[in-house]
């Protein structure tokens, strides 16, 4: 007769993600056929709405003529410059505000009343205060990656087990210490999490920005390719902002993977 117990099926499976190679690439190319397939068939006007091979072909004498890559230098400026010193001013004061009650009873109520606040309507009052240059413009990309930041940062520390500080601290463990391997890895992924917001509102903001008081960056020149029709170079510049995007996106898991070895 068999034991009992080796005969009960394991029920803890599940909520383990697992990753995929091709599922995205599929689904992106089944809607890159669909695509293709209703403008060929003539079912939209190309006005309205290029082909995936015509945006490919404009894309491709932009890149080839040299038209474009000023844009592109000009953006990308911005938004590495933005968000770093956005960045680098949020983690500073939302660690502030998680590990301090006078920094957190001071900031939050200022971060909870400024957040809300459009940044990119704030242009032209930065304009006023720092010119019409790209200091402005940083400034506008980094006041939109300040607040994120500061959310993120501070719920994070906030979100880590008491236990975990109370045992490093039982054992006499220096509040740097415990600020340095308890704290901050504890409070890692909600961080990681916050820049992958930080960095999309960082490409809006520098499009935003871009659109009303520039002339070299892909807003102006998405701007004027939609000025004059040209709709397979407008979407040629779209592309490239949704490549800055995956850029980005597979720079931050490549963060994750490392800095969270240990979940």
């Amino acid at each position: 007769m068999s034991d009992p117990a080796s005969s009960v099926r394991f029920r803890g499976g599940g909520f383990a993600p697992a990753s995929s190679r091709y599922s995205a690439w599929l689904a992106f190319a089944a809607v890159l056929v669909v695509w293709q397939g209703v403008c060929a068939l003539g079912w939209v006007s190309p006005l309205f709405l290029p082909s995936p091979v015509r945006i490919v072909a404009a894309l491709w004498h932009l890149a080839a003529g040299g038209e474009i890559w000023p844009h592109v230098w000009a953006s990308l400026i911005r938004i590495v410059g933005g968000w770093a010193v956005g960045t680098v001013a949020g983690l500073a004061v939302g660690l502030a505000m998680g590990l301090f009650t006078v920094a957190r009873a001071t900031g939050m109520p200022m971060v909870s009343a400024l957040f809300p606040i459009p940044k990119i309507a704030l242009l032209p009052l930065l304009i006023l205060w720092l010119g019409i240059g790209e200091t402005s413009k940083i400034a506008t990309i980094a006041l939109g990656v300040f607040f994120p930041t500061v959310i993120a940062v501070y719920s994070g520390v906030d979100s880590v087990p008491r236990n975990l500080i109370r045992m490093a601290q039982s054992f006499e463990v220096p509040t740097a210490a415990i600020v340095w391997k308890v704290i901050l890895p504890g409070a890692m992924p909600t961080i990681l999490a916050g820049f992958r917001i930080s960095a999309a509102t960082a490409l809006l903001l520098v499009v935003s920005a871009e659109m009303i008081g520039a002339e070299t960056g892909l807003g102006a020149f998405i701007l004027q390719a939609g000025s004059l029709m040209q709709t397979d170079q407008l979407l040629a510049g779209v592309t490239i902002l949704s490549l800055f995007g995956l850029a980005v996106g597979r720079a931050i898991s490549t963060l994750e993977r490392r800095l969270l070895r240990w979940r």
